[in-house]
């Protein structure tokens, strides 16, 4: 194990998110971690609330001048943490409301304090991005990314520092779940599908479901269907335990990516199959090295090729059930856990000290 760190993890930890898993990981590899929690207090005013959306929604149109409003009161936290206590490493998880000038003052009460980044989005789109993120850039020292082609375009973005981090499955939230007959017809079924609501996406369900394949959908932005539709929408997410025990509870996991991210990898492509679910995912090259084709998961690269799997696997139950077991196994035997990123991750820094 490398050196321990006393570590300020700063990021939205909400529980089922990334940010979480990572800073218990974090904590269980031996660091010392201090949260700082960006979200939105809950008693934040109605009229506080509208503000902060309208900021957010007038910088992404395009107008530089408009800051998101740190309505968690980050900035101070963060400047009396670091005041307090001596502090090795600040890791920022996709925060956007963290201005430059505390940076800036973070190097000079801490000057062997080292400021990483970190997010499981595109950051280099503006729809991630804000003010003062854009002028906080050149004071990282390291930036970490899910995406192998962000290393290159984030080095040309400013950073100076990027490393390539993959997504990963959390130990205690990721793992297979025993299911029911009866639950299984509660929250199951023979296909689902866990996830935003994209165009692509939905066209692919809607073609298994015309083609008489019944998928059931957990997720925001999906639109209700008619009662005698095979598209099932819940009209809800589902986290943690719930989470994995949906996953199990199908027959067949779909796994989309978010053309939007331009995603070759995502989150699922490693949680599903920590569950002992059997994955069936979008066939891309980076999909291929995680998991060997029709051994560990399986993968299509359209719509036909899609129907054609579905139909297969439900006829041929225990080749499937082999295929989620070896996946799994593939995730623990590999290093695909949070707590392997986060290894990876402070070697990383620990090097630059």
């Amino acid at each position: 194990m490398s050196e321990a760190l006393s570590i300020l993890y700063v990021g939205e930890l909400r529980e089922g998110l990334n940010g979480v898993q990572r800073l218990r990981a974090l904590k269980e590899l031996g660091h010392n971690v201090i949260p700082v929690d960006t979200r939105r207090p809950r008693d934040c005013s109605r009229l506080l609330s509208l503000w902060s959306r309208i900021n957010n929604k007038l910088f992404r149109m395009g107008f530089p001048s408009f800051r998101f409003p740190d309505l968690a009161g980050a900035n101070a936290a963060i400047l009396d943490h670091v005041r307090d206590t001596p502090v090795d490493l600040i890791l920022l998880d996709k925060v956007v409301t963290v201005r430059a000038e505390t940076l800036r003052e973070v190097k000079k009460i801490r000057p062997r304090c080292l400021i990483a980044g970190c997010s499981g989005d595109d950051m280099t789109l503006r729809h991630h991005q804000s003010k003062d993120f854009l002028e906080s850039v050149p004071l990282y020292d390291v930036y970490f990314t899910p995406r192998t082609f962000g290393v290159a375009e984030l080095q040309e973005f400013g950073f100076r520092r990027v490393y390539f981090i993959p997504f990963g499955f959390d130990l205690h939230a990721h793992h297979p779940v025993p299911v029911s007959a009866e639950e299984k017809k509660l929250i199951g079924g023979e296909v689902g599908f866990i996830g935003y609501f994209e165009e692509e996406r939905a066209r692919s369900i809607q073609f298994l479901a015309s083609q008489g394949i019944p998928v059931r959908i957990y997720g925001d932005g999906w639109k209700p269907q008619p009662a005698d539709s095979n598209m099932r929408v819940e009209g809800r997410t589902v986290w943690n335990q719930d989470y994995a025990k949906t996953l199990c509870a199908f027959d067949i996991v779909l796994c989309f990516l978010r053309r939007f991210n331009r995603d070759r990898q995502t989150c699922r492509s490693y949680e599903i199959p920590a569950c002992g679910a059997f994955m069936l995912a979008e066939r891309t090259e980076e999909h291929l090295e995680l998991f060997k084709e029709g051994v560990e998961a399986e993968f299509f690269s359209s719509d036909e090729e899609l129907l054609s799997k579905v139909r297969y696997y439900l006829a041929h139950p225990e080749q499937r059930k082999r295929i989620a077991a070896a996946g799994r196994e593939r995730c623990l035997r590999s290093g695909y856990s949070q707590h392997d990123r986060m290894r990876s991750m402070i070697e990383k820094v620990v090097q630059l000290r």
